[in-house]
């Protein structure tokens, strides 16, 4: 009997943390959408004034930042940064197809 009450109670626990879980993945797409819609403005912005699609230097400067927001987080930098690195191309893709559209080649 207490086996029973010992397995339905881990179930409870697990219900409530995958309920926080599904509260954070919808917190992340919420956040996403609104990161890729700055990054769109930002896109037309680079093609109006024929700026390059994609910026080195400010990734390497936000790979730092994350990967020290991470650390100080308690999370693997190196997630972080291959999180980054995956929305960061995505980004660049949106912008080449903005820069594209606008008559803007890749290499500005």
């Amino acid at each position: 009997m207490n086996e029973d009450k010992d397995m339905a109670d881990a179930r409870t626990i697990l219900a409530g943390y995958r309920a926080s879980i599904d509260n954070i993945d919808a917190a992340l797409i919420h956040m996403l959408a609104e990161r890729f819609r700055c990054t769109k403005a930002v896109g037309v912005l680079k093609a109006e004034h024929g700026l390059p699609p994609a910026d080195p230097a400010r990734e390497q400067q936000q790979i730092a930042r994350l990967r020290q927001l991470a650390k100080d987080a308690h999370l693997d930098p190196d997630f972080a940064e291959k999180f980054l690195n995956f929305v960061v191309r995505e980004v660049i893709r949106h912008h080449e197809q903005i820069a594209a559209a606008n008559g803007v080649t890749k290499t500005g």
